[in-house]
């Protein structure tokens, strides 16, 4: 089992081939973005040379999902980040959006540990079931920007996941229960 406290270590080769150290296959960047989404650090080095290509690869992983039309950044975001790196002195902008991401982790992991604390649905049957699936759903609308859980704790959320279909089966029989409540 891969040790997920330090970060995968993808070597590229002369080829340009993404080569996983831990799997010992070939990786895509689409690979790599998964890897990322469920939480691993990854760190990407030229062979030859020891190059850290991380920063490279994770820009053009950002550019290949905008040009796809899967937008993130808004064109104003863009535009701000693009002035930062053309302005003359040191820019506060990297410092701000890593402290801004920061804080949108943990606000949205303060959020579902409220969620199940304060609640008073929190002991209707099936509430866990309805709570997975709505961190899935903010896990999704955030693009992977959770990070909030630990990285074993999100793949335990994946190997235990449920199908779509079970999940319709079972919010249609809270629903069912909640109008027999009325």
């Amino acid at each position: 089992m891969a040790e997920t406290g330090k970060p995968l270590l993808i070597k590229r080769y002369a080829s340009r081939r993404l080569y996983n150290t831990e799997t010992s296959d070939y990786v895509t960047l689409e690979d790599i973005a998964g890897f990322i989404r469920d939480g691993r650090e990854v760190q990407i080095v030229d062979l030859k040379s020891g190059d850290d290509l991380t920063r490279q690869y994770l820009l053009q992983i950002i550019a290949e999902h905008e040009s796809r039309g899967e937008s993130v950044l808004p064109v104003d975001v863009l535009n701000d980040l693009v002035r930062s790196y053309m302005g003359g002195g040191a820019s506060v902008v990297p410092e701000f959006l890593q402290q801004s991401f920061a804080m949108l982790r943990d606000g949205q992991a303060k959020m579902v540990e409220n969620m199940s604390q304060m609640n008073p649905l929190a002991k209707m049957p099936g509430f866990d079931a309805m709570q997975a699936q709505q961190k899935a759903f903010m896990d999704a609308m955030t693009g992977g920007w959770s990070g909030g859980d630990k990285p074993e704790n999100a793949a335990k959320v994946k190997e235990g996941g449920e199908d779509l279909d079970a999940i319709k089966r079972q919010l249609a029989e809270l629903q069912d229960k909640l109008s027999k409540l009325k």
